[in-house]
Protein backbone atom coordinates (compact mmCIF):
# COMPACT_ATOMS: atom_id res chain seq x y z
CA UNK A 1 0.00 0.00 0.00
CA UNK A 2 0.89 3.26 -1.23
CA UNK A 3 1.71 5.75 1.88
CA UNK A 4 0.57 9.17 2.04
CA UNK A 5 2.34 10.19 5.26
CA UNK A 6 5.42 9.79 6.83
CA UNK A 7 3.58 8.92 9.83
CA UNK A 8 1.79 5.97 7.97
CA UNK A 9 5.52 3.62 7.88
CA UNK A 10 4.92 0.51 9.75
CA UNK A 11 7.79 -0.79 11.76
CA UNK A 12 9.20 -2.98 9.43
CA UNK A 13 9.95 0.36 7.07
CA UNK A 14 11.29 1.98 9.81
CA UNK A 15 13.92 -0.63 10.35
CA UNK A 16 14.84 -0.77 6.98
CA UNK A 17 15.63 2.91 6.84
CA UNK A 18 17.29 2.65 10.06
CA UNK A 19 19.23 -0.14 8.91
CA UNK A 20 20.51 2.15 5.65
CA UNK A 21 21.12 5.09 7.63
CA UNK A 22 23.44 3.28 10.31
CA UNK A 23 25.56 2.85 6.89
CA UNK A 24 25.12 6.51 6.01
CA UNK A 25 26.09 7.96 9.13
CA UNK A 26 28.89 5.37 8.94
CA UNK A 27 29.99 6.83 5.86
CA UNK A 28 29.58 10.24 7.31
CA UNK A 29 31.65 9.48 10.03
CA UNK A 30 34.47 8.66 7.90
CA UNK A 31 34.19 11.25 5.94
CA UNK A 32 34.23 13.47 8.74
CA UNK A 33 36.98 11.39 10.74
CA UNK A 34 39.84 12.04 6.96
CA UNK A 35 38.70 15.73 6.99
CA UNK A 36 39.71 16.18 11.06
CA UNK A 37 42.46 13.63 10.62
CA UNK A 38 41.60 11.94 13.71
CA UNK A 39 39.69 9.18 14.60
CA UNK A 40 35.80 9.43 14.99
CA UNK A 41 33.27 6.75 15.50
CA UNK A 42 29.50 7.39 15.10
CA UNK A 43 26.15 5.30 17.41
CA UNK A 44 23.98 3.55 16.17
CA UNK A 45 21.42 6.02 14.66
CA UNK A 46 17.13 6.18 15.29
CA UNK A 47 15.51 6.78 12.65
CA UNK A 48 12.30 8.77 13.83
CA UNK A 49 9.10 10.41 12.57
CA UNK A 50 8.73 13.35 14.69
CA UNK A 51 6.14 16.35 14.89
CA UNK A 52 7.24 19.63 14.74
CA UNK A 53 7.55 19.98 18.67
CA UNK A 54 9.25 16.59 19.40
CA UNK A 55 11.61 17.38 16.50
CA UNK A 56 12.68 20.62 18.12
CA UNK A 57 12.80 18.70 21.60
CA UNK A 58 14.90 16.12 20.83
CA UNK A 59 17.47 18.47 18.89
CA UNK A 60 18.05 21.03 21.51
CA UNK A 61 16.08 24.05 22.80
CA UNK A 62 13.41 26.04 20.38
CA UNK A 63 15.93 29.26 20.81
CA UNK A 64 19.20 27.57 20.62
CA UNK A 65 21.39 29.21 17.60
CA UNK A 66 22.94 26.49 15.51
CA UNK A 67 23.97 26.38 12.03
CA UNK A 68 22.38 24.32 9.52
CA UNK A 69 23.24 23.29 6.10
CA UNK A 70 20.10 22.32 3.56
CA UNK A 71 20.77 20.36 0.19
CA UNK A 72 17.85 19.55 -2.15
CA UNK A 73 18.16 16.36 -3.38
CA UNK A 74 16.91 15.77 -7.76
CA UNK A 75 16.33 13.24 -9.62
CA UNK A 76 15.11 9.96 -8.46
CA UNK A 77 14.32 11.35 -5.13
CA UNK A 78 13.29 14.54 -4.94
CA UNK A 79 13.81 16.55 -1.34
CA UNK A 80 15.61 18.23 1.55
CA UNK A 81 18.58 17.01 3.67
CA UNK A 82 19.45 19.15 6.47
CA UNK A 83 22.22 18.59 8.74
CA UNK A 84 22.08 20.94 12.02
CA UNK A 85 25.43 21.65 14.38
CA UNK A 86 24.89 21.96 18.09
CA UNK A 87 27.83 24.43 19.20
CA UNK A 88 30.39 21.27 20.66
CA UNK A 89 30.61 19.71 17.80
CA UNK A 90 31.13 22.62 15.42
CA UNK A 91 33.85 23.45 18.24
CA UNK A 92 35.39 20.31 17.18
CA UNK A 93 35.03 20.94 13.83
CA UNK A 94 36.96 24.59 13.53
CA UNK A 95 39.49 24.09 16.23
CA UNK A 96 40.83 21.52 14.07
CA UNK A 97 40.19 23.31 10.72
CA UNK A 98 40.76 27.01 11.62
CA UNK A 99 41.85 26.91 14.73
CA UNK A 100 39.17 28.93 16.64
CA UNK A 101 36.57 28.06 19.45
CA UNK A 102 33.53 30.30 19.63
CA UNK A 103 30.98 30.66 22.89
CA UNK A 104 28.38 31.50 20.37
CA UNK A 105 27.38 31.06 17.16
CA UNK A 106 27.03 35.10 16.77
CA UNK A 107 31.03 35.16 16.81
CA UNK A 108 31.28 33.09 13.54
CA UNK A 109 33.60 35.16 10.77
CA UNK A 110 33.54 34.08 7.00
CA UNK A 111 36.22 31.47 6.99
CA UNK A 112 34.63 29.84 10.02
CA UNK A 113 31.12 29.98 8.62
CA UNK A 114 32.60 28.87 5.47
CA UNK A 115 34.48 25.91 6.97
CA UNK A 116 30.84 24.67 8.71
CA UNK A 117 28.98 24.91 5.26
CA UNK A 118 31.74 22.46 3.88
CA UNK A 119 31.64 20.07 6.71
CA UNK A 120 27.88 20.06 6.85
CA UNK A 121 27.68 19.40 3.04
CA UNK A 122 30.26 16.83 3.03
CA UNK A 123 28.26 15.16 5.88
CA UNK A 124 24.98 15.26 3.68
CA UNK A 125 27.07 14.21 0.14
CA UNK A 126 28.84 11.10 2.34
CA UNK A 127 25.50 9.81 3.72
CA UNK A 128 23.49 9.94 -0.01
CA UNK A 129 26.57 8.34 -2.05
CA UNK A 130 26.18 5.69 0.76
CA UNK A 131 22.18 6.06 0.23
CA UNK A 132 22.22 6.12 -3.35
CA UNK A 133 24.18 3.07 -3.37
CA UNK A 134 22.18 0.78 -1.44
CA UNK A 135 18.98 1.63 -2.75
CA UNK A 136 19.87 1.84 -6.39
CA UNK A 137 18.58 5.59 -6.97
CA UNK A 138 19.97 8.51 -8.68
CA UNK A 139 20.15 11.70 -6.33
CA UNK A 140 21.46 14.90 -7.95
CA UNK A 141 22.45 17.31 -4.83
CA UNK A 142 21.89 21.29 -4.86
CA UNK A 143 24.71 23.74 -4.16
CA UNK A 144 24.40 23.82 -0.39
CA UNK A 145 23.13 26.60 1.94
CA UNK A 146 23.82 27.81 5.24
CA UNK A 147 22.32 29.63 8.03
CA UNK A 148 22.22 30.88 11.50
CA UNK A 149 19.23 30.82 13.18
CA UNK A 150 17.44 29.33 16.49
CA UNK A 151 16.38 25.47 16.04
CA UNK A 152 12.93 26.72 16.23
CA UNK A 153 13.31 28.61 12.70
CA UNK A 154 15.42 26.28 11.21
CA UNK A 155 12.82 23.35 11.44
CA UNK A 156 9.64 25.44 10.22
CA UNK A 157 11.59 25.36 6.45
CA UNK A 158 10.97 21.86 5.64
CA UNK A 159 7.37 21.97 7.53
CA UNK A 160 6.90 24.80 5.09
CA UNK A 161 8.12 22.92 2.44
CA UNK A 162 5.82 19.93 3.04
CA UNK A 163 2.90 21.19 4.84
CA UNK A 164 0.63 19.81 2.31
CA UNK A 165 1.83 16.23 2.88
CA UNK A 166 2.58 15.99 6.28
CA UNK A 167 3.24 17.75 8.97
CA UNK A 168 6.11 15.16 10.18
CA UNK A 169 9.79 15.03 10.07
CA UNK A 170 12.10 12.21 9.65
CA UNK A 171 14.95 12.66 11.97
CA UNK A 172 18.15 10.75 12.08
CA UNK A 173 19.47 10.53 15.75
CA UNK A 174 22.83 9.77 15.39
CA UNK A 175 26.21 11.25 18.01
CA UNK A 176 29.59 11.57 16.73
CA UNK A 177 32.58 10.40 19.22
CA UNK A 178 35.05 12.66 18.92
CA UNK A 179 38.21 11.71 21.61
CA UNK A 180 35.60 9.98 23.62
CA UNK A 181 33.22 12.53 24.17
CA UNK A 182 29.76 12.22 22.27
CA UNK A 183 28.62 15.70 20.48
CA UNK A 184 25.16 15.50 18.86
CA UNK A 185 23.72 16.61 15.90
CA UNK A 186 21.04 16.93 14.07
CA UNK A 187 20.33 14.85 10.89
CA UNK A 188 16.83 15.17 8.56
CA UNK A 189 16.58 13.10 5.47
CA UNK A 190 13.21 14.45 3.95
CA UNK A 191 12.24 12.58 0.84
CA UNK A 192 8.99 13.76 -0.82
CA UNK A 193 5.88 11.41 -0.41
CA UNK A 194 6.72 9.73 -3.84
CA UNK A 195 10.23 9.46 -4.03
CA UNK A 196 9.39 7.84 0.05
CA UNK A 197 7.03 5.24 -1.43
CA UNK A 198 9.56 4.68 -4.66
CA UNK A 199 12.78 3.91 -1.97
CA UNK A 200 10.61 1.71 0.03
CA UNK A 201 9.40 -0.20 -3.24
CA UNK A 202 13.00 -0.68 -4.46
CA UNK A 203 14.03 -1.75 -1.07
CA UNK A 204 10.89 -4.59 -1.49
CA UNK A 205 9.41 -3.25 1.82
CA UNK A 206 6.18 -1.76 0.54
Amino acid sequence: MRLKRYEDMNLQELDVMKEISSIGTSHAATALSKLLQKEIRITIPEVSILGYEETVNKIGQIEELVVATLVRMSNEVEGLMLFIFKKDLANAVLEKLVGVHIESFEELDELAYSALEEVGNIIICSYVNAFTQLVGVEIDLSVPGSTVNMLGGILTVPIAEYGYETDKLMYINAEFIIDGQKLSDGLLMLPDINSLNGILQRLGVS
